[in-house]
């Protein structure tokens, strides 16, 4: 019997009622446990001041998941309702089923309004011959304290008994701090707590419980008193059911003590919505845009010239405008900068490409890149759209000679073909087998209007440039993963969940442990679209949707 199966199951009944509170349901009714226009019992966790400033990671949810679960039974037809009741009480008794508790009997009638999941440090001990070893912090806030206590101590005493260990109760700032001590290698390891009879703490090590009680008690250590994240929860104003936040710099490097550079946080607030969940997200202590205001106030005509069957597509303005504020906010040199570039070279690098300087320094209009479908998961095809400026037309003949001239580097040959009553260049290797010569297309690119249009995929240019296409900015899929953001914002990243998740588990593998983690929640996610709303008292802001549909079978 072990508490992390308590950890578990209290992290799943998070992440199952958010998933299941996005499936589509219409929330807004008077008499509803939790109505849509108040969000949660709180306007931000309270569990935060138990969380260093430096925390690499949080997650709270700020409602009880049982009033959601109500909430999702009430809205639901009686089918669904019966399938969605199951599923949540499968995963409560499985992940308990080694503890010997019972989620209703030994943790419900103590279980309060707050869930706050932390990773409170990348090492807790900071002892190099140990290896790494992250602290773990779950804050659960209480309806009834002594009723908690009841259940640690008889919690504890079973994990006593069948661990052949020492239970030990240490006083510690004013709380008792309760774990189990081995007899055999007198290793401690998860401890517990009850604060003020109102939170319930749990700790994978008792020195990560004793950090949290000095977070309390040291005010301006915290997290709830951090000036980033403070500054962050002031810009959102829209209700919500739970908060996450999450330190990038600390994820992506051995971030320890006071920061040497600026540290850049994300911070996510999400909302029920009709179609799923909605977040509002805060990026801040990065270097401020030059452009605070939104850019746009409809989607752009570059949209039109992307095949509906798009399953992924990031669009907007001024490509080398955007490029250039990623690199001065986070840094050249800093991690997140790091790992957008090697995405980047895993897209130039077969193409002996600088993408910065052949393709975005030209592209200050309007742009749309979007990836197809494709029946081998491991080859994608794209379509990259972008608008010609008449003040940059030399500039641009420039550098696609200049594209050419890199096919012709690679082996390819250079020719002109005609779509229907369309023009266009495409780059091929010719293959003779048979007496027959056939044509590997490599590249293809035209201009329609005054649209640039470059591709790897001659079929993807023909649908383009069919005057009877339905194109994305038609498409019903699209217009209503739009509709719930604003209207004014600087473009959109709209990616088709369902469609992708086969390429994106093929090219990164290690995308199978997230979803592991979170797994109700992405066998729900039809798509997630993004959209940039500028900045607001140097804090960039953003709003996503996460399209909510039954899970798939």
């Amino acid at each position: 019997m072990r508490l992390r199966s308590l950890f578990l199951v209290l992290i799943a009944v998070t992440v199952v009622c958010l998933s299941l509170a996005g499936g589509g349901i219409y929330w807004v009714l008077a008499q509803s446990p939790l109505s849509l226009k108040d969000g949660g019992t709180k306007l931000m966790p309270e569990g935060a001041m138990f969380v260093p400033a430096q925390a690499p990671a949080m997650v709270s949810l700020l409602v009880n998941p049982d009033r959601l679960e109500a909430l999702l039974q009430l809205e639901t037809p009686l089918s669904q309702r019966r399938r969605s009741r199951k599923e949540l009480d499968e995963i409560k008794a499985g992940l308990l089923a080694k503890t010997n508790l019972n989620y209703y009997a030994d943790v419900k009638g103590w279980l309060g309004d707050e869930i706050t999941v932390a990773m409170t440090s990348l090492d807790y001990d900071r002892n190099p011959e140990n290896g790494r070893k992250a602290g773990y912090l779950l804050v659960v806030s209480a309806k009834d304290g002594e009723y908690a206590k009841e259940f640690l101590q008889l919690f504890f005493s079973r994990s006593a008994i069948a661990g052949d260990a020492d239970l030990v109760f240490e006083p510690y700032q004013g709380v008792n701090l309760i774990y189990t001590r081995s007899r055999q290698t007198e290793e401690t390891s998860l401890a517990s707590a009850v604060v003020g009879d109102r939170y319930v703490l749990f700790a994978n090590h008792p020195k990560v419980l004793r950090d949290a009680i000095n977070n309390v008690q040291a005010a301006s250590i915290n997290l709830a008193h951090s000036e980033n994240y403070k500054a962050a929860l002031a810009t959102i104003k829209t209700p919500r059911i739970s908060i996450a936040y999450a330190n990038l710099l600390a994820l992506t490097k051995d971030l320890e003590g006071e920061p040497t550079e600026p540290t850049p946080t994300l911070t996510l607030a999400f909302a029920l919505d009709r179609q799923g969940l909605l977040a509002q997200s805060a990026l801040s202590g990065v270097v401020k845009s030059e452009t605070p205001q939104p850019l746009l106030s409809e989607p752009i005509a570059a949209l039109s010239y992307l095949p509906s069957q798009t399953i992924l597509t990031a669009a907007g303005v001024d490509l080398q405008g955007f490029w250039q504020q990623i690199l001065t906010g986070f840094g050249e040199n800093s991690p997140i900068s790091d790992l957008l570039v090697g995405a980047l070279n895993q897209w130039q690098d077969p193409w002996g490409l600088n993408l910065p300087e052949d393709i975005f320094s030209w592209v200050r209009g309007e742009y749309a890149l979007s990836l197809l479908p494709n029946e081998n998961p491991g080859k994608t095809r794209w379509l990259f759209v972008s608008q010609r400026n008449e003040e940059d037309r030399d500039k641009i003949e420039a550098n696609l000679a200049h594209l050419d001239d890199l096919a012709k580097e690679q082996g390819l040959n250079i020719g002109n073909v005609t779509l229907g009553e369309q023009p266009v260049k495409i780059w091929a290797e010719f293959i003779a087998s048979g007496g027959k010569i056939d044509a590997d297309v490599r590249g293809v690119r035209t201009v329609v209007d005054d649209y640039q249009l470059i591709s790897n995929s001659l079929d993807a240019i023909a649908k383009a440039t069919n005057p009877n296409f339905e194109s994305l900015a038609e498409s019903a899929t699209f217009q209503e993963a739009i509709a719930p953001l604003p209207s004014e914002n600087n473009g959109y990243l709209y990616i088709n969940w369902r469609k992708v998740r086969p390429i994106f588990e093929a090219k990164f593998p290690g995308l199978r442990l997230l979803e592991l983690a979170g797994q109700p929640l992405f066998d729900r996610l039809d798509s997630l679209t993004l959209t940039s709303i500028g900045n607001q008292e140097g804090v960039s802001r953003a709003t996503m949707l996460l399209k909510m549909g039954l899970k798939d079978r």
